[in-house]
């Protein structure tokens, strides 16, 4: 059986004795730090909970002391076994309930299979969390103080005051996720939307789109902002921004879009379409990539909008994206072009771009199922739209081969007769001695 070995995940700064033998002694070694146990805020001790502590300070370094061997977590209730060992007592219980009566850090039998709590121990816990926690109580209370003034600052400032006063604000919203729901109960969110309009510079338009992205907005919220006026500041934005900008305005227009069928149809401009090729175009800011093609996926889902996407010079465009992304964006960029293969603008645009075939039949069993799925629904669309031409283009590129190790998987049966249907499809130009030789099947089949 396997030794249980203390945590990694938290590291303390210090080594520590396996005992603690009082609460002074922990202060002078710096478990606690000096006056810990002098409580500066109107909460006294036993009332606050140590189980809402341990799990709102979960990304703190704790002691290794306070973690139990067993869960890797800090103990709440820890006893002490008669090899010298403590865990809490829920989980060295749950251990006996196993029918193990063996010490598991140690794994020596136990002579003695009482627990005995540990108090001192989890007192020194309990006064650790409680320091922690108020100190995090405090900070958070200076935080929240300071949006206010901010929110109240932003009535009165113009210029570049105003522009300094929103990057504070979306800074602060962007490291404490406490401060969204004071932002939003003190009515940032109308207000802050306010200063989106036709004459807004992008210096504030960017700062406002920065803060916007990072709070939850109701439906009054999003109406408000898909007014024509604001829709196309955001895209302007989108265009002209810089790398972090043009993220945030993606992100915001999903969100604004998210559940809004009707949204997405009218935001959809010509200028928006373009801006997001050229986000999702830039591979060295992945971020950037996939937020492009997340929101590209959104539009495309409609179809009034695939044709003026075609027309923009989406398809090439997407196509020559596709080597080297990974996984979760290959996926979206396959869903739009199958989504486009469904229009005969898009299947003509797919057709005529050369790369199609070559770079869609690589993606046959190498990715996930599900690229190869999508990529299955574009290699069919655009051989049945041009069977003579297309067909010849996919064996060469060896789509046969491929289509053989698919029907082989263990993928759905769906997948393999649309495969089936595919390969006979591409076989109609052929003798069967031709296609088996022109495909160079023989190595496969074998």
């Amino acid at each position: 059986m396997p030794m249980y070995q203390p945590s990694t995940r938290r590291k303390a700064d210090m080594k520590l004795d396996s005992q603690v033998l009082d609460l002074e002694t922990a202060v002078k070694d710096g478990i606690l730090g000096v006056g810990c146990g002098l409580i500066i805020t109107g909460f006294a001790l036993d009332e606050l909970d140590l189980k809402i502590m341990i799990e709102e300070l979960e990304s703190m370094d704790v002691p290794t002391v306070f973690v139990c061997p067993i869960s890797l977590e800090p103990m709440q209730d820890p006893v002490t076994l008669c090899t010298g060992q403590t865990y809490d007592r829920s989980n060295i219980l749950k251990w006996f309930s196993l029918g193990h009566y063996t010490c598991p850090t140690t794994m020596q039998e136990l002579w003695d299979d009482s627990v005995t709590p540990n108090k001192t121990l989890q007192q020194l816990i309990y006064s650790w969390f409680s320091q922690k926690y108020l100190a995090m109580r405090k900070r958070s209370d200076d935080v929240q103080g300071r949006i206010k003034e901010v929110l109240e600052n932003l009535k009165k400032v113009k210029g570049q005051a105003r522009v300094q006063a929103l990057k504070e604000l979306r800074q602060v919203v962007q490291v404490h996720g406490t401060t969204k729901k004071t932002v939003v109960e003190n009515g940032g969110v109308g207000l802050i939307s306010s200063l989106l309009g036709p004459l807004t510079t992008h210096a504030v338009g960017s700062e406002v789109i920065g803060v916007l992205v990072n709070l939850n907005l109701d439906l009054n919220s999003k109406s408000d902002l898909l007014q024509p006026a604001k829709i196309s500041l955001m895209v302007d934005i989108l265009n002209e921004g810089s790398i972090e900008t043009k993220i945030n305005c993606t992100r915001l227009i999903g969100m604004l879009m998210e559940g809004n069928d009707f949204a997405s149809e009218n935001v959809a401009s010509l200028s928006l379409l373009v801006g997001l090729l050229r986000l999702v175009k830039d591979k060295k800011h992945p971020n950037g990539v996939l937020a492009g093609l997340s929101l590209l996926k959104t539009i495309c889902s409609h179809v009034s909008v695939r044709n003026s996407f075609v027309n923009v010079g989406a398809v090439p465009r997407l196509v020559e994206l596709i080597p080297g992304l990974n996984n979760e964006c290959l996926e979206l960029v396959l869903y739009i072009l199958e989504l486009l293969s469904s229009i005969p603008e898009g299947r003509l645009a797919l057709k005529d771009c050369p790369n199609t075939i070559p770079n869609v039949v690589k993606l046959l069993m190498k990715g996930s199922e599900n690229c190869t799925q999508f990529a299955l629904s574009i290699l069919w669309a655009i051989c049945k739209f041009a069977p003579e031409e297309c067909a010849s283009l996919a064996v060469d590129a060896g789509l046969a081969a491929k289509l053989l190790l698919v029907i082989q998987s263990g993928y759905n049966p769906v997948l393999k007769q649309r495969s089936a249907e595919l390969l006979k499809l591409c076989s109609l130009n052929y003798t069967a001695t031709i296609f088996i030789s022109k495909c160079k099947l023989t190595r496969t089949i074998q």
